[in-house]
């Protein structure tokens, strides 16, 4: 069913030595900029109530208070609780290309690159998917693909163990999720053209 293909691969994207510290930065940085940040607590100001001040400043031999929603008190607000806040930040457009040259000189290094000639789906199944990653003894995969191939996206969706995407999206977070990485020759060609030097 699938015609495995053996390519040249280009020294400069898939033999480069690979570079932990910039591995560990861009999926710290993809997890961050997955954050929703809308973890909230309310302070004095947003605490339903508190608005009298509960008993006279002077003379009455109690502590001083302006408010019953002061945060010492019980049903009072939150001192210094989180607020909602973007926790997304960018590495620097180089040390992202070399993160992404590393995990992929990684793949290569493990042998765990496997090059199609194509996908023939004959429909979008995930019988046809599954039979595809036993006949290349694959249980963990991504699959990239030059653009956008519905057959195959539908096909692989429910399988827990594969993820689909284009090239254009291509990060280090799913190389390095995924044991091994599948390619189309078209899709070897279009990340070789989008990392050229």
């Amino acid at each position: 069913m699938a015609q495995v293909v053996n390519p040249e691969f280009k020294e400069e994207i898939f033999g480069v030595h690979p570079r932990p510290h910039l591995l560990h930065q861009a999926v710290v940085m993809q997890q961050a900029n997955r954050r929703a940040g809308s973890a909230a607590t309310k302070s004095k100001g947003f605490v339903r109530g508190g608005g009298k001040k509960p008993w006279r400043q002077k003379g009455t031999g109690r502590a001083r208070s302006g408010s019953i929603r002061s945060p010492i008190w019980v049903g009072g607000g939150t001192i210094f609780g989180p607020t909602p806040r973007d926790y997304s930040y960018r590495m620097p457009k180089t040390a992202r290309r070399e993160a992404l040259l590393s995990a992929l000189s990684l793949k290569h290094k493990e042998g765990k690159i496997i090059v199609l000639a194509s996908f023939d789906f004959a429909e979008p199944k995930t019988k046809l998917a599954r039979q595809l990653l036993e006949e290349l003894q694959v249980k963990s995969a991504l699959i990239v693909l030059p653009e956008n191939d519905a057959k195959v996206m539908l096909s692989v969706r429910n399988l827990p163990k594969v993820k689909a995407l284009r090239v254009d999206g291509l990060n280090v977070y799913d190389l390095l999720r995924y044991e091994h990485l599948i390619l189309t020759e078209q899709a070897l060609r279009a990340i070789e053209e989008r990392l050229a030097a």
